[in-house]
């Protein structure tokens, strides 16, 4: 299973992200769309589901959940916009841990791409989608499920072409 991960586009619904998904069977956002159109635009790819992000506002906010789970065939995966501090997960976010336990968390808000594995869990961050700020790459992100086996690759948006920011991540879980 092919996935298409994205977070932070704050009203950008880049171009770009047609040719990096193409041929996904889902797109998970990862929240602060800030608006309608940009998901709908996605959804002519694939099906996509979001959470609610800290600019996610009004009634279109209100319509996306804070925490989404997402199967994906052996991984359950949470998606959420914030955890908190890299060094201490935020309670809301333990606390939805521990009623749904999930091996993957999709996140953003930080607009850092990464990927790490904290205690058997991994934590994506595709980083931001949206008008680049600060000094960090706009980018968007792929995941590869199979069984246990999953790969997360994290692709710059900035050329021309999205182009890998690394070697794709590999694990089990």
């Amino acid at each position: 299973m092919k996935v298409g991960l994205v977070s932070d586009t704050h009203d950008l619904l880049d171009p770009k992200l047609e040719g990096l998904f193409r041929g996904v069977e889902a797109i998970l956002h990862a929240g602060d769309v800030t608006r309608a159109h940009v998901l709908e635009g996605l959804a002519r790819l694939a099906p996509v589901h979001a959470a609610r992000g800290n600019n996610d506002v009004g009634p279109f906010g209100a319509s996306l959940p804070e925490h989404l789970w997402v199967e994906l065939g052996a991984i359950t995966m949470l998606v959420v916009h914030q955890i908190g501090a890299r060094d201490r997960l935020d309670p809301t976010l333990v606390r939805a841990l521990t009623r749904r336990p999930a091996e993957l968390v999709l996140h953003g808000h930080s607009h850092r791409p990464g990927v790490r594995l904290l205690d058997g869990r991994l934590f994506v961050n595709p980083g931001s989608a949206g008008p680049r700020r600060f000094s960090l790459p706009r980018a968007a992100g792929l995941l590869v499920v199979h069984g246990r086996e999953v790969r997360v690759e994290l692709f710059d948006l900035s050329p021309a072409e999205p182009s890998p920011l690394g070697p794709p991540f590999s694990t089990r879980l």
